[in-house]
C-alpha cells in the first residue's frame, strides 16, 4: 500500500462534471488500497474573478484581505470534492492550508512555504480517510490566512508529499506528460517516460508551462517523485505502459534513468526583452552599476553579454530581462545614467530564447556546435548566448522562433520514435 498525494489543477475540476471525474480517480486510487491525500486548485477562471473583485473594491488593498479572498477559491473546491467523494461511498474530508497547518511566512500574496506537520493528516489517512487539501494557501506568522501566488497550488502539492513522506505526487492536468517540445510546434514532438529534477527544472524556468519552477525546485531539494498525468482519461480505465505503471512522466533523480539522452527536450520563452548599453567605461565597478540597480527593482536579469572595443577603454553590455520588466528596467538605468556612465541605451522586444537542455551534455562534447551550426544553415542570427552543464539557451529574432525549434529538435534526433 502507497501513500499517494494527487494534485489537480483548475481545468481539471473546472464544474461539477469535473468534479465527478477527479473523484472516480481518487476512488480507483483507494479501491487500489493506497492513502490518499489530494491537493485542489480553484475551479478554472475563479481566481482571476477573486482578484477582479479586490481591484474593484479599491485598487490599492491590503494584502491580508486579499488572501482571505483569493484562497476562498481553493476552499470552495476541496469541500465540494470531499462531498463528492462521500456521495461515492469514499470517506473524506476537506482541509483548509491552516487546519494542516501549512505555515508560510509573512509575505501575503506571495508567501513562501515555512513548515508543515503532517501528523493529524498521517492520522487520518492511516484510518482509511483521504484528505481533500485546499492549495495554494497556508497560514502567516500573523495567524491570517496567507497564499503562495500563482502556481502556489502545484507547490502546496510537493510540500505536502513531502510532509507525508509519500511514495510520490502525481500532478494531474490537461497534458499526459511532459514532451520533448510543444507538440502545438512539433507535431513530432515525442512524450518523455521520465525526466530528471534538473532537466524538468531548466524546461520550467525555460517556457515549459507544464509545471511551476517553485514546484520542480521543491521536489529537487526533497527528492519527491512526482508524476505528470492527465485527468481527462477515462478513470475506470487508465492508460498504462507496457510494463503496467501509469501513462505519463514521471520527474525523478537521474540515477532512475538507464537510458539518458544527450539531449531530453527543447525549451523556448517569447517572454524576453533584449537591452543594451552602448560605450561604457571599461573598469572596475561599472557592471555592478549596472545590475545592482536592477536588483534592487526585483528586475531577473538572464543573459548578460560584455563586448570591450579594440582599444581596451569602452564596453558594450547587453542582457535579457523579462518582456514585462523592459519599460520599467530602461526607466531604471536612465535614472542612473550618472553613476553608469553609458552613451546610448538600445533595446528590443521582438525576441525569443530558445533552449537545448539535457543532461547528458554533460558528457558529451560537440552539442552546442551542433546548434550553432544546424541554426547558421537555416539563416537564424544568434543575439546572444548563455550555458550551463545540461543546458544551451541562445536568444533569437522572435519571428525565427518556430523555426529554430523544429530545426533543434530534429538535429539532435527528437523526432525520432
Amino acid at each position: 500500500m502507497a501513500r499517494l498525494v494527487m494534485k489537480f489543477g483548475g481545468t481539471s475540476v473546472a464544474d461539477l462534471d469535473r468534479i465527478r471525474n477527479v473523484a472516480a480517480h481518487v476512488k480507483r486510487e483507494v479501491d487500489a488500497g493506497h492513502q490518499v491525500a489530494v491537493v485542489v486548485s480553484a475551479m478554472s477562471g475563479k481566481t482571476n474573478e477573486l482578484v477582479a473583485f479586490c481591484r474593484g473594491a479599491a485598487l490599492l488593498h491590503d494584502a491580508r484581505e486579499y488572501d482571505a479572498v483569493v484562497a476562498s477559491g481553493e476552499q470552495v473546491t476541496s469541500g465540494l470534492l470531499a462531498i463528492t467523494l462521500q456521495a461515492m461511498g469514499v470517506d473524506a474530508r476537506s482541509w483548509q492550508g491552516w487546519q494542516v497547518p501549512i505555515v508560510t511566512d509573512q509575505a501575503h500574496g506571495a508567501a513562501r512555504i515555512a513548515s508543515i506537520d503532517g501528523t493529524r493528516v498521517i492520522q487520518q489517512m492511516e484510518e482509511g480517510r483521504v484528505a481533500v487539501i485546499a492549495g495554494f494557501q497556508g497560514i502567516a506568522p500573523d495567524g491570517r490566512i496567507s497564499t503562495l501566488g500563482r502556481g502556489g497550488s502545484d507547490t502546496s502539492a510537493v510540500a505536502i508529499a513531502a510532509a507525508l513522506k509519500a511514495e510520490r505526487c502525481d500532478i494531474y492536468t490537461d497534458v499526459d506528460g511532459v514532451y520533448t517540445t510543444d507538440p502545438r510546434v512539433v507535431p513530432k514532438a515525442r512524450r518523455l517516460d521520465k525526466v530528471s529534477f534538473e532537466e524538468m527544472l531548466e524546461m520550467a524556468s525555460l517556457g515549459s508551462k507544464v509545471l511551476q519552477v517553485r514546484s520542480v525546485e521543491l521536489a529537487m531539494v526533497h527528492r519527491v517523485r512526482t508524476f505528470v498525468r492527465s485527468s481527462f482519461e477515462d478513470p475506470a480505465n487508465p492508460k498504462t505502459m507496457p510494463n503496467g505503471d501509469p501513462f505519463g512522466t514521471l520527474i525523478c533523480d537521474e540515477d532512475e534513468i538507464v537510458e539518458q539522452q544527450v539531449v531530453t527536450g527543447i525549451a523556448y520563452s517569447k517572454d524576453e526583452a533584449q537591452i543594451s548599453i552602448r560605450r561604457v567605461a571599461d573598469k572596475p565597478g561599472v557592471a555592478a552599476a549596472v545590475f545592482v540597480p536592477l536588483a534592487a527593482a526585483n528586475i531577473n536579469v538572464d543573459m548578460i553579454v560584455q563586448n570591450v572595443s579594440s582599444d581596451g577603454k569602452e564596453t558594450d553590455i547587453t542582457f535579457t530581462v523579462p518582456a514585462v520588466d523592459y519599460e520599467r528596467a530602461v526607466s531604471v538605468l536612465e535614472s542612473n545614467l550618472e553613476g553608469i556612465g553609458y552613451q546610448a541605451i538600445e533595446g528590443a522586444k521582438d525576441v525569443c530564447k530558445v533552449s537545448v537542455i539535457g543532461i547528458g551534455m554533460r558528457s558529451h562534447a560537440g552539442v552546442a556546435a551542433d546548434a550553432f551550426q544546424a541554426l547558421a544553415s537555416k539563416g537564424i542570427n544568434i543575439r546572444a548566448i548563455t550555458t550551463s552543464e545540461i543546458k544551451i539557451s541562445v536568444l533569437i529574432d522572435a519571428a525565427y522562433t518556430e523555426l529554430a525549434v523544429r530545426t533543434l529538435h530534429s538535429v539532435y534526433g527528437l523526432d525520432k520514435a
